[in-house]
């Protein structure tokens, strides 16, 4: 049996990300207010958490998207290239592009994510169930810029087939989705066959988007104050769980789900050098998760250099899907 290897280009800076968290936290309360990226969400015990949140009958996106890939995974692998470098971003637990192996053959597989030791024992379990596969880990920060580590493969090796599943393209604005597709129709390389296999969350009835982040158990609620005490790891603050509330609402004018952590007393936060009063009903945004069209998002792609792309949804026809996955060539 082969042993994945791993490299670990994301290593935490602890004084670059406090200073990132301490100015969102500390951001004036017009216009935006403070606000965390979505990235600290995904500490080791966030990450297990979202696996749970896929599990909820609210949380349509996994078990839709699933069901996409089951029906069309045939159609999907006429269009992917076999033998090709598949490479995973934000692979989580690799589940999703573990299921999609026997269709793709793939000859390498590289998965990448900023939760590395939860990458790392994910990908140390894929390894014992294909035990004859390469297998790449990548501990990265994506967010801001996608650089591959030269342990992927060289780009004119094989084709690149680039992996972007759940519609986390969602946590992206507009602007900062193209930048991020661009980044990645180049990551694409110059061989012949490669392109980008992603998953879009569709627009929608507010109700069921609503529901779908802030489920009636309050998995999603958990998710989101979790957060709180990985701040106070990270920069030494004593916010506390008690003293915030879940909320997600979707803003019609942006096409986009937001969930904020919101107080729910007059407070004041502390932390080494400094501290920030939050009055009763302040908000932290903690995410964003735009929705598109169709064919707003394949005109992105097209924007990002990508070809005119192939639409599979869960309906007859796709203007009824609540969820698409598309593949676009390089």
């Amino acid at each position: 049996m082969k042993t994945p290897q791993f490299i670990q280009i994301h290593h935490m800076q602890l004084e670059a990300v406090r200073q990132e968290l301490l100015q969102g936290l500390t951001a004036n309360p017009q216009p935006g207010g403070a606000s965390t990226s979505p990235k600290f969400l995904y500490d080791a015990l966030g990450s297990r958490v979202f696996e749970a949140i896929t599990e909820l009958p609210e949380y349509y996106p996994t078990r839709t998207e699933a069901a996409i890939f089951e029906a069309h995974g045939g159609a999907m692998a006429q269009r992917v290239p076999a033998g090709a470098t598949l490479i995973d971003l934000g692979a989580g637990n690799c589940n999703k592009a573990a299921s999609l192996f026997d269709r793709f053959i793939p000859a390498r597989y590289v998965a990448v994510d900023i939760s590395v030791e939860f990458l790392r024992n994910a990908l140390n379990c894929l390894q014992r169930q294909y035990p004859a596969l390469d297998m790449v880990g990548v501990g990265l920060d994506f967010s801001q810029t996608l650089n591959l580590p030269p342990e992927v493969g060289a780009p004119d090796a094989a084709p690149r087939v680039l992996f972007y599943p759940g519609s986390s393209i969602g946590n992206f604005t507009p602007t900062e989705a193209l930048a991020f597709l661009r980044q990645v129709h180049q990551a694409c390389g110059p061989v012949a066959g490669g392109g980008l296999l992603i998953g879009v969350d569709l627009i929608k009835d507010s109700a069921e988007l609503e529901a779908a982040y802030d489920d009636a158990l309050g998995v999603t609620a958990a998710f989101n104050r979790n957060l709180l005490s990985h701040i106070n790891r990270l920069v030494g603050s004593d916010l506390r769980l008690a003293d915030w509330g879940h909320v997600a609402l979707y803003n019609t004018d942006e096409s986009r789900i937001e969930m904020h952590l919101a107080a729910h007393r007059d407070l004041t936060v502390h932390w080494p050098g400094g501290q920030r009063t939050f009055a009763q009903g302040e908000r932290i945004h903690t995410e964003n998760s735009y929705k598109w069209t169709i064919d707003g998002f394949s005109q992105l792609l097209r924007e990002a250099g990508f070809g005119q792309a192939v639409t599979w949804t869960d309906a007859a026809t796709p203007e009824q899907g609540r969820f698409a996955v598309l593949w676009a060539s390089a």
